[in-house]
């Protein structure tokens, strides 16, 4: 678990650099210098090009970390690199068709509505391009652990890039047209510096040296690649959100969803890079058939992504109030409050199990795998334009997070039934106990306490800052009596030797 730890906590924090940058840049910035329907076009373009994009790449992101151990030797790994490049090019040359033979039908839904996005259409097949091969090249870096990196070019350099158009947009140097092919060409300017740090590594050839393989290796990773194309859609299911309500409610809601949508995204931001390192190793544990280890991994990074992401879900729920009062045109995004809470317990729930497909995906059930994409895919298209036809913007948020429990509900049976993988553990009650006992102890603040700061701003904002401390010290000093994690545990015990120096 070293390289796990360290390439994770680099990742991590690279991704809250990127949370710090995007916090300013999306709550000072994007609400001060775009409008609410310039907002959503920029949310559905991102979406819809990050859907398509992950049925370009075919599944090679999901092949490559099942079959590299079968590449690796030494610094140039048998021309995986290679393949890497060859099957999403292949992907997106048909996609790109299908785009295009298309195009009339799909600019069509959202013509009505969301007329801004009918007119930039033309856009979303380049940024699916730079999307693309973004996560691709981010996969090498996970496979070869040098993961860091292309998470900071991620989380930080298209923020920043974004940043430059926002500001330049806003200021009047530039209009609507520049701005959207800057905001396009940001993702193109990543995906050419991960692609440059890879070189630099060193350790990625393009020639496939086909006597260094096991027999049929080849046919069985694109056979696995085809198949994996369709289990992706599984994690679009967060992207058909904004996509629906912008066809169904125009692009002026979508821009409060897109708000709702970000802060939401704060819950699931340990797993990004946790998530992004541990894949690996559990598809090597599996390859050696050494469940016991499969088993300890997948509850390890099930408790720690539980207790990270519902502490995180709970203090952005306490501090909403302040958040939107302090942000430019905070009242005008404020009615997104809800689908906050609806979003960010689906992702508490998305990423604290999804080590269980994982698990699935790499084991020799996997093909069990399109059973339960189709059926969390086809809960997601069935439930959002119904509940969003009902309830409006909260719509998408339950859609998600109903098609979210039926999917793992399942999922969970299955792996325990067929694999004998088992993600919970005692710890999860406690976390679960102990946040429970957090909302009890806020419900108390709210009645005792938040009356006496008034109602003004600075009352506001003094409360929210001591309501925080308070909880804070509360839930760390609950952790460690309760002995929920050792590495938790371990690492107050550091902190207070350091004190104690």
């Amino acid at each position: 678990m070293g390289v796990i730890a360290r390439q994770s906590i680099k990742g991590a924090l690279a991704n809250y650099l990127g949370v710090a940058i995007g916090f300013v840049t999306t709550f000072f910035v994007l609400t001060n210098c775009l409008t609410q329907e310039e907002i959503g076009l920029t949310r559905v373009m991102v979406d819809a090009a990050m859907l398509f994009s992950s049925l370009a790449q075919l599944g090679t992101s999901s092949a490559m970390i099942r079959f590299f151990p079968f590449f690796k030797d030494g610094d140039r790994n048998h021309g995986i690199f290679g393949l890497s490049i060859l099957f999403p090019l292949a992907g997106f040359l048909l996609v790109g068709l299908l785009m295009l033979l298309f195009r009339g039908p799909l600019v069509e839904v959202y013509a009505e509505k969301s007329p801004l996005m009918a007119n930039y259409f033309y856009m979303v097949p380049m940024l699916t391009f730079f999307a693309m091969y973004l996560t691709v090249f981010e996969t090498n870096a996970s496979v070869l652990m040098r993961i860091s990196v292309p998470k900071l070019v991620r989380e930080v350099g298209v923020r920043l890039f974004n940043l430059v158009a926002y500001l330049l947009y806003g200021l009047g140097v530039i209009g609507l047209d520049l701005f959207v092919w800057l905001f396009c060409g940001s993702y193109a300017l990543a995906m050419l510096l991960a692609l440059v740090y890879l070189m630099r590594l060193g350790r990625i050839s393009f020639r496939v040296d086909r006597e260094g393989l096991p027999p049929g290796i080849l046919r069985q990773m694109l056979g696995y690649a085809l198949f994996m194309t369709v289990v992706t859609l599984a994690g679009n299911v967060p992207l058909l959100g904004s996509l629906f309500l912008g066809a169904q409610e125009g692009l002026q809601l979508t821009g409060v969803y897109t708000i709702a949508f970000y802060i939401a995204n704060l819950v699931d931001i340990p797993y990004r890079s946790l998530g992004a390192i541990a894949r690996p190793v559990v598809a090597t544990a599996v390859r050696e058939g050494n469940w016991r280890e499969v088993n300890r991994l997948a509850r390890q990074v099930s408790l720690h992504q539980l207790l990270a992401s519902t502490l995180i879900l709970f203090f952005i729920c306490v501090n909403l109030d302040a958040l939107f009062a302090v942000i430019p045109h905070g009242a005008d995004f404020a009615g997104g409050a809800r689908v906050v809470l609806l979003l960010g317990l689906a992702r508490v729930v998305n990423s604290s199990l999804s080590i269980a497909s994982d698990v699935l995906n790499f084991s020799p059930r996997y093909r069990w795998a399109l059973f339960f994409s189709l059926l969390l895919t086809g809960a997601a298209l069935w439930l959002n334009p119904w509940l969003i036809g009902r309830w409006g913007i909260d719509g998408s948020g339950a859609a998600t997070l109903l098609a979210y429990a039926v999917y793992y509900s399942l999922l969970l049976l299955f792996i325990k039934v067929r694999l004998q993988v088992s993600l919970f553990s005692m710890a999860q009650l406690k976390v679960v106990g102990i946040v429970a006992a957090l909302v009890a102890v806020n419900a108390l603040w709210n009645v005792a306490v938040h009356p006496l700061f008034g109602s003004g701003l600075v009352g506001l904002l003094a409360d929210a800052v001591l309501r925080t401390l308070g909880l804070g010290v509360l839930a760390v000093v609950a952790l460690y009596r309760g002995r929920v994690s050792d590495e938790v545990c371990s690492i107050v015990d550091k902190l207070v030797g350091k004190n104690k120096r």
